[in-house]
């Protein structure tokens, strides 16, 4: 039980020291000193570190600092000793003339924990003051016949020491008439008198010289006197007397000067001057005759100062009222000055600071500051506030000290300083206010990435472009300042056609901007895609991309490309074939050309820049067409060269050119027979070349003439009937008209012959012509029929030939299965303009051999340089297409193939290699009366 109590005694003891030094930490008691006036500066006044627990250095570091309410600093904080001293000369009279104990408070601040400690400071009086009297010389009117002890009031004296330095008492010089008496009063003053002691004779002594005497009672001893002159009058039987012993008032400290206090009345029996009373005031302080004023005839007291509850708030006078006759009395007035609220609040600011970090916790202090009104009561109590649309609030700490603090985390990007407005507002009618501004700067914190105005760009640059030349900008914005905001630009790495994306561009890190490190090519990659990072330099640094497509503009760098005709790479020229019969606008061949390059830049044109005949050939500006301008005549040469331009539509406009080599003749014996004025070769070698070749065609041709004597042997029984159509002269009556197709007024027989012919320079008058007859569709002339040439009559046409029936054979419809449609013709354009009716050969095979036997007949008659045999499987066009051409190789170019006399491009004809007979095609419907020309 005893260890139990034991127990609770010492918890006891615990509460009761924590609650003690809680006490201590708030301010509760205040730290006093005490100092005597009139010291030098630096004089100690108590060891405040000590006092505060703190070593002395601490007071410059944890900066301890007094915070005083006067406008002058009277005391000061040595860091050397930890001491509180004077900083100058204290005088007591002139900090507290009316309060018997002098009292000075302060404030004690210690910043880095913003506590204030309360200190209390006595100023000790000394007796550097000596009593003094107001008037310099006191005259008093003493009747002669006064009795003795009669009293006469005297001036006080005035010391503004207190205690014993203070007056003490007064002395009188000795005389037989008079003695000093003193009086005290309810207020403890000392009020002296004169004492008549004897009779007064004014016949003997008309006046009395008396020195009156004050002294204190300090050490040494001060005095002070003032000579008093006692004058003996005649007779004066009534005093004066005043309505009221004592004069209340009480008036507000807001009076203007000029206003009436109250007015005294002091009435005499006497008469004449004897009754005439005069008003003075008697032992007026020197602060209350700065106030006020008294009239003395009419005995009205003034205001001739201003008054001021905050310094008086009380006055005591005595007013003197004399007669003539010298007899006088004297009455009190107390005047009480009623506070007004005509003092407004006082913001002081303790402690400040004017920057503050963005997202600071709330709570973070921002000022101390004291707030006081001098007015007293409900005048004096003052409410201190700021706007409630701020971040921040105050806070009451100690007494009138209050502070400012966050009330929540702050954003520089959305207000970047505060005006803070203080208001302190006091309880009086009307209420008065103070207001005072406070500045705070947020400072910057990296709270923020920088930002790009776009989720995407997009730069296009032109393809060929300057290496190191610049081509876009990107700029990003950080809201943050200073460092936060200073931005590096970069890209993020990544590949492009597996090299890195360096090579290709890189970036200011400070401007943004875009270089291109090499030249872009539009037909190598059209664009590519790549992250910009804006990196700010704030600790720790914040980032953002930006994604930034880059497109390759098409620049006109590539030349157009001719596919077709294409030039033989044994060096040899192509040689395209035109008929002699051709009409004008006949389609001799096609120019195919490309361009890699896109839009306006791959639109072509086509022209003829030169021709070995002009106004022979034209060329279709946009599909490469060449065509007979007009009809050919016997004079055109059989060679004919033209050199056509292919010109793209880019700025500047690029071209390339092919030269076309035409033949002009109408069957193999005309261009045999035109080849007599070709230049023979003069190479040995390739004229023994050339003779194994015309061997070989020879060979050949002696079997084809025997296969022709066989046929015209069996044709030779049918020669009455052929006389019979001769002789009846319309032996071609039984001939259908569409057997016949007119080519510029020429009745051409249309029949599919197929050649292999081997000629050399030394057989230039050797003009052979070996037909191998396709009996699938032949038409007869009727001068045919007369004639009766074995050569034109088909064996399985002996009996319908026999009359010539043109009723006999109707032509057939035409076959659809090798006209191409709009969309397949050949060239950029797809276009046709020639007619689209014409009748394609019936053995595809066959025409193709003729073709191609012609124009290798033509280029080495020409150029001496070529053979006609060519190897196996290249069916002779070794000449046209170079020595490693062969079928295997052949592309399906049959749309691209054009067939000289007729306006059809080749489509699928593989049926008509089997032997099907083609239906009738309406080919060429023009008829001519000219005779075809063999």
């Amino acid at each position: 039980m005893a260890n139990r109590l034991l127990r609770l005694d010492r918890r006891g003891l615990v509460l009761v020291y924590i609650f003690l030094g809680t006490l201590r930490e708030s301010g509760a008691r205040k730290i006093r000193y005490s100092v005597p006036e009139e010291t030098d500066k630096g004089f100690f006044v108590g060891n405040i570190s000590k006092d505060l627990g703190l070593e002395p250095w601490e007071l410059t570091e944890r900066r301890v600092r007094i915070v005083s309410r006067g406008k002058t600093q009277l005391f000061a904080l040595s860091p050397r000793s930890g001491s509180l001293i004077t900083a100058g000369r204290i005088d007591r009279e002139e900090l507290c003339e009316t309060l018997s104990s002098c009292l000075l408070n302060m404030e004690i601040l210690v910043e880095d924990t913003l506590r204030i400690y309360g200190v209390e400071v006595e100023i000790m009086d000394i007796n550097d003051n000596a009593p003094s009297f107001r008037e310099e010389e006191v005259e008093i009117k003493v009747s002669e016949h006064a009795t003795p002890g009669s009293r006469f009031p005297l001036p006080n004296a005035r010391d503004p020491d207190v205690g014993i330095n203070s007056l003490q008492r007064y002395q009188l010089n000795s005389n037989s008439y008079f003695s000093l008496q003193v009086r005290g009063g309810t207020d403890g003053a000392k009020n002296p008198e004169l004492v008549l002691e004897g009779s007064l004779d004014r016949e003997k002594q008309a006046a009395h010289h008396l020195l009156l005497t004050a002294l204190d009672g300090g050490d040494p001893i001060r005095q002070g006197a003032v000579p008093i002159r006692v004058v003996v009058l005649d007779v004066n039987d009534h005093i004066p007397k005043f309505t009221q012993s004592v004069y209340r008032v009480s008036v507000p400290e807001n009076l203007s000067s000029g206003t009436r206090v109250l007015m005294v009345n002091a009435t005499d029996p006497d008469e004449g001057i004897n009754g005439e009373v005069v008003y003075s005031f008697r032992n007026m302080e020197s602060k209350a005759s700065e106030i006020f004023q008294l009239d003395p005839r009419t005995g009205e007291v003034l205001i001739r100062g201003s008054l001021d509850f905050e310094k008086y708030r009380f006055y005591e006078m005595e007013i003197q009222g004399q007669d003539g006759g010298g007899l006088s009395t004297s009455a009190k007035m107390l005047i009480t000055i009623v506070d007004v609220n005509d003092n407004a609040p006082e913001i002081t600011i303790t402690s400040s600071t004017n920057s503050v970090l963005e997202n600071s916790p709330p709570g973070t202090v921002i000022s101390l500051l004291n707030v006081q009104d001098q007015d007293s009561g409900e005048n004096g109590q003052v409410s201190c506030f700021i706007p409630n649309n701020l971040p921040f609030k105050l806070e009451k700490t100690y007494e009138n000290y209050y502070k400012l603090i966050t009330n929540s985390e702050l954003d520089r990007e959305q207000v970047q300083s505060y005006n803070i407005t203080l208001t302190a507002t006091d309880h009086g009618s009307p209420p008065l206010s103070t207001e005072t501004h406070i500045s705070l700067n947020v400072a910057d914190d990296n709270d923020n990435p920088p930002t790009f105005a776009y989720s995407s760009y997009s730069a296009y640059i032109p393809e060929n472009n300057p290496r190191g030349a610049s081509f876009f900008s990107v700029t990003a914005v950080d809201r943050d300042s200073r460092e936060n905001a200073q931005i590096t630009y970069s890209l993020v790495e990544d590949t492009l056609q597996g090299a890195p994306l360096s090579s290709y561009v890189s970036i200011n890190s400070d401007t943004g901007v875009l270089y291109a490190l090499s030249s872009f090519d539009y037909e190598q990659f059209r664009d590519l895609k790549l992250w910009v990072t804006a990196l700010d330099s704030g600790n720790p640094p914040l980032s953002s991309n930006v994604s930034l497509s880059i497109f390759v503009l098409d620049q006109n760098d590539n030349a157009p490309e001719i596919l077709y005709p294409t030039l033989p790479t044994d060096g040899s020229t192509g040689v395209e074939l035109a008929p002699r019969s051709a009409e004008p606008g006949y389609l001799v061949t096609k120019v195919v050309a490309v361009d890699q390059d896109s839009g306006q830049n791959a639109w072509l044109s086509y022209l003829l820049l030169k021709a070995s005949e002009p106004g022979l050939f034209t060329v279709g500006l946009h599909t490469g067409e060449v065509r007979t301008a007009r009809a050919l005549l016997d004079r055109d040469a059989l060679k004919q060269s033209l050199v056509v331009a292919v010109q793209d539509h880019g700025q500047p406009p690029l071209s390339a050119t092919v030269t076309l080599t035409v033949a002009v003749a109408d069957s193999i014996p005309d261009i045999l027979a035109d080849l007599d004025s070709l230049e023979s070769p003069a190479n040995p070698d390739e004229s023994s070349l050339t003779l194994y070749l015309v061997v070989a065609v020879a060979a050949v041709s002696c079997v084809f003439l025997a296969f022709v004597i066989v046929l015209l042997a069996l044709r030779l029984r049918r020669w009455h009937t052929s006389r019979l159509l001769q002789a009846s002269g319309g032996g071609l009556v039984g001939v259908p008209a569409s057997h016949f197709v007119g080519v510029d007024g020429v009745r051409a027989f249309l029949q599919t012959y197929s050649h292999e012919v081997s000629l050399t320079a030394d057989s230039r008058k050797s003009h052979l012509i070996f037909p191998q007859p396709n009996y699938a569709d032949t038409l007869i002339s009727q001068e045919s029929c007369e004639k009766s040439e074995p050569l034109l009559i088909a064996e399985d046409s002996a009996t319908g030939f026999g009359k010539c029936d043109p009723t006999s054979n109707q032509q057939a419809p035409p076959n659809t299965d090798w006209r191409f449609s709009q969309a397949q013709r050949p060239g950029t354009s797809g276009s046709q303009n020639g007619d689209e009716t014409g009748t394609w050969p019936n053995n595809q095979f066959d025409t193709e051999m003729l073709q191609a036997m012609i124009l290798a007949s033509a280029s080495e008659a020409a150029d001496g340089s070529s053979t006609l045999g060519g190897g196996a499987g290249t069916m002779g066009l070794s000449a046209r297409y170079g020595p490693q051409f062969t079928l295997q190789h052949v592309p399906d170019y049959r749309q691209n193939v054009y067939i000289p006399g007729s306006n059809a491009t080749l489509t699928n004809a593989a049926g008509k290699r089997d032997g099907k007979a083609p239906a009738g095609g309406n080919g060429n419907k023009k008829k001519s009366g000219k005779k075809e020309k063999k």
